[in-house]
């Protein structure tokens, strides 16, 4: 993969300091000048509802469309109720219709998950998958990346202190980078 890829990075967690938000952060500055991470913000997306198709909101055909500009996707998801959050399956719904023009339709993609607790928002990471196969996404599967004990591993100005999870970083950044070489649309 020798040109820049836009990768449209969508973080799952709205609280402000979320350490999700930190994960994205810290894999922008991992990745190589072959890969363009941007986080492209939910917060304010319209729960999706089929009545407003005919004019839809603003937010929604933003997303959308930056959505279809990307090369390629990356989730970063917590895990609330052993699934993903309900900002980030708003946001799968609102850029999967309407139907039969999909933003996300055969982009690349990859899954990072965080949590608290020492799995690393594992059911959150494989319900995200489930609704990434029907939406054409071929998902990245190794390395995979789960990330516990979140909490204590990034210091107060959200910096990643923790060497092994830095080592995964770079490793799962470095395949994606790869992945979206060889399935990103030309």
């Amino acid at each position: 993969m020798s040109e820049s890829r836009d990768v449209a990075v969508i973080v799952g967690s709205l609280r402000k300091g979320s350490f999700n938000r930190m994960i994205a952060n810290t894999l922008a500055e991992l990745a190589s000048e072959r890969l363009r991470l941007e986080i492209v913000e939910i917060r304010d997306l319209p729960l999706y509802d089929q009545d407003l198709e005919s004019t839809p909101p603003a937010p929604w055909v933003d997303f959308r469309n930056r959505i279809k500009r990307a090369h390629a996707l990356l989730f970063i998801t917590p895990e609330y109720n052993r699934s993903m959050p309900g900002a980030l399956k708003n946001a799968l719904d609102v850029g999967s219709r309407p139907y039969g023009k999909s933003a996300w339709d055969g982009k690349p993609g990859g899954v990072v998950s965080s949590s608290p607790g020492a799995i690393g928002a594992f059911g959150a990471n494989h319900h995200l998958r489930q609704s990434l196969v029907f939406l054409n996404v071929p998902a990245m599967q190794q390395p995979e990346a789960y990330i516990g004990n979140v909490a204590n591993l990034f210091d107060a100005e959200g910096n990643l202190i923790h060497e092994a999870t830095r080592d995964l970083l770079t490793t799962f950044i470095r395949s994606f980078e790869h992945w979206v070489g060889i399935h990103a649309r030309r």
